[in-house]
């Protein structure tokens, strides 16, 4: 069974399944997120959905670009989870499954493509208080626990 993170199902509701991929990425003691200024202003790990007929490696590397502009190498993934979310970009409520990856990040090709993104280098035990969900914590602090 994968693990649950944020709000309860509404079994009213239905929801879509969005799989994404996400990444913890430390440099020097640092980690690289992206702040999303909207719909609400956040931080998070880098990553998001799976285009169909793409794998979730390739998506990381092409969503870890889209927001913080940087190129990454060896990812590895070191779980999954589950949230069901409104997206109000899309107008729909999703059940997303997150998968998370700790990579490096190699080279800064540029800034963020992804209108509303930020890339931001932070301390991370700042951004285990910082990140906007409760699934992105819990995966960077196993991964903080593994390094």
């Amino acid at each position: 069974m994968i693990r649950r993170f944020g709000e309860p199902i509404v079994h009213e509701r239905t929801y879509r399944r969005r799989p994404g991929a996400y990444a913890v990425l430390m440099r020097d003691g640092a980690l690289l997120v992206t702040h999303q200024a909207e719909p609400t202003p956040e931080f998070q790990l880098p990553g998001g959905g799976i285009d169909p007929g793409e794998s979730p490696v390739r998506a990381l590397h092409r969503e870890v670009y889209e927001e913080t502009g940087w190129s990454i190498a060896t990812p590895r993934r070191i779980g999954t989870y589950r949230r069901f979310v409104y997206m109000p970009e899309y107008d729909l409520w999703a059940e997303k499954l997150c998968m998370i990856y700790v990579a490096r990040p190699v080279l800064r090709l540029g800034p963020p493509t992804e209108a509303g993104h930020s890339a931001i280098w932070m301390e991370p035990g700042v951004a285990l208080e910082q990140l906007a969900n409760s699934g992105d914590r819990h995966f960077l602090a196993q991964a903080l626990a593994g390094l």
